[in-house]
């Protein structure tokens, strides 16, 4: 099903970290500086550090499940990083990304990084035992969802099984902003869903319905500009989808302004320059 979908739209994208996802809420977590800073070195592909950062949260914090999902964040972000994986043309331009050869992962970055899943999902699975309702375990789910949809799709490129994993995350998303509609950061699951697969033409937009999946490519970039307007820890991701969006319709000047913002805040990730670079007059 999901082959016959990606060929007339980048499904796949919708696994971009970033975190991406990859966006990446008035968050589940309490504001945390060392969180925070985790995610800003993330951003700043300084990946060696951001594992410090989320290591150590997990040490000083060993029931919160949001530690060892934004280190597996930075896992997944160091391969697509490695790989090239988030450069823009390959999104932009649908041939190029379905003839794209399947990337090398490195098994000890995939081994770290499905280990850290687990154990995010099992602290956030035990305390949503006894309290269903918790919004922090609830986001953590939501987050590893869509890093596991991203590995498995972008890297591993099992599309079908990164359909099926972004679809429970975007569920969860749903149920956590019934309980809050401020923690804009989950937004971006329910955006990703239905902007990527809404490019489909409208067989495969009704068939992937069929699947349970959501197709509304106007509802996906309303939810996507939420998160990248009010968002916290994935406020950049969704800024970047946004700007492959608009070069996907020729506005240049959207993804000019959204790029150089991104260069701006954060000037360690040449991936921002060098797309902005790509696009200037």
């Amino acid at each position: 099903m999901l082959a016959f979908a990606s060929h007339k739209s980048p499904f796949h994208f919708a696994v971009i970290a970033a975190a991406l996802l990859f966006s990446l809420l008035a968050l589940a977590v309490p504001d945390s500086p060392d969180l925070e800073s985790g995610y800003r070195q993330m951003y700043n592909l300084n990946f060696d550090g951001a594992h410090a950062t989320f290591q150590s949260w997990e040490k000083s914090h060993p029931n919160d499940p949001m530690g060892p999902a934004s280190n597996a964040a930075a896992y997944l972000f160091s391969e697509f990083e490695r790989l090239h994986i988030l450069e823009s043309d390959l999104f932009v331009d649908n041939q190029k990304f379905q003839n794209r050869q399947r990337p090398q992962p490195d098994a000890a970055t995939r081994a770290a990084f499905m280990s850290e899943l687990s154990r995010s999902e099992a602290i956030a699975n035990q305390i949503l035992a006894a309290s269903p309702q918790d919004a922090n375990a609830l986001f953590a789910r939501v987050l590893a969802d869509g890093l596991r949809g991203d590995y498995l799709a972008m890297i591993e490129k099992r599309n079908l099984a990164g359909l099926s994993s972004m679809k429970a995350g975007r569920s969860l998303a749903e149920k956590l902003i019934s309980l809050d509609r401020s923690y804009y950061d989950a937004y971006l699951a329910i955006g990703m869903e239905n902007y990527l697969l809404g490019l489909s033409s409208a067989p495969v937009r009704w068939f992937l319905r069929l699947g349970g999946a959501q197709t509304d490519k106007d509802n996906g970039l309303a939810n996507l500009r939420l998160t990248a307007e009010k968002g916290h820890y994935l406020a950049p991701y969704a800024r970047l989808v946004l700007a492959v969006a608009a070069l996907r319709d020729k506005d240049r000047n959207t993804a000019r302004t959204l790029l150089a913002g991104l260069s701006r805040e954060f000037p360690g990730n040449h991936l921002y320059q060098q797309e902005l670079a790509r696009i200037q007059p």
